[in-house]
Order: C-alpha cells, then sequence, then structure tokens
C-alpha cells in the first residue's frame, strides 16, 4: 500500500468537498482527518515517526500549506484517542476545532464532559475555548 498517495488523494477529495454546505464539510472533514490518522498510524508503525514529517513536506507542496507537521499529528492523535467503539458516535458529531480543543484534555471523563456540552448546547469555538 502506498500510505503517501492514498493520504494525499484523500486531502485532495476533502479539498474538493469543502466547496459543499458547512455541516457536511465539517462531518466529511473530521471523517477524513480520522481515516488519514488510521494511514498514519499504520505508515508510522512500519516506517518510523519520521513519516510524518516527510509526508507533510510532500503534502504542502503539493496540496497545501495547512498540512504541517502538527496537523498531521492532530489527525494522528484523533485516530489513536478515539479509535475504540465508545467515541465512535461522538467523532462523527463535532467539528474538527472542537477535537483541537478538546484533545489536549487527554482525561476521558473531562473530554467526555465537553464533547456532550457541545453536542446538547450547540457550543461554539469560542464558547467551548470559554467552559474548558
Amino acid at each position: 500500500m502506498n500510505y503517501y498517495n492514498e493520504i494525499k488523494n484523500k486531502l485532495i477529495d476533502n479539498e474538493i468537498y469543502e466547496k459543499v454546505k458547512d455541516y457536511s464539510k465539517e462531518r466529511n472533514r473530521v471523517k477524513t482527518y480520522f481515516e488519514i490518522g488510521k494511514l498514519l498510524s499504520e505508515a508510522g508503525s512500519k516506517y518510523g515517526e519520521s513519516i510524518i514529517e516527510n509526508y507533510s513536506q510532500r503534502l504542502i507542496l503539493e496540496v497545501g500549506k495547512k498540512y504541517n507537521t502538527r496537523t498531521l499529528r492532530s489527525m494522528r492523535q484523533l485516530y489513536v484517542m478515539f479509535s475504540d467503539d465508545f467515541w465512535k458516535p461522538v467523532v462523527s458529531k463535532l467539528p474538527w476545532t472542537s477535537f483541537l480543543l478538546i484533545m489536549p484534555l487527554k482525561d476521558k471523563y473531562k473530554m467526555y464532559y465537553y464533547f456532550n456540552q457541545c453536542i446538547n448546547h450547540n457550543l461554539s469555538k469560542r464558547q467551548l475555548q470559554e467552559k474548558i
């Protein structure tokens, strides 16, 4: 499997999809980033941790500068943290920015609390930041 081409194609598809409605766009973004996180995790176990830096350099040139090392690491972290069945219903309900704010908490119960707050109260990024 060529992990790089798979990741690049998913990112390009996501860039095209981002032209669609906001709600669908965010769900697709999180789904895409989750899948990329899985690919990065698999590639990292095969080729080593430096694969993220390598892929990032190539993706920045070929797809866009927003796919830097930090973003790719966040995608992998999304997959690693939320791949079990407990989290699957939550993953499809929140925008990417919510994950970026909640993932650093690392405490499963705190994260779950804030995810529920986002879902139940339809919190914006700013409102979520204030609550955290």
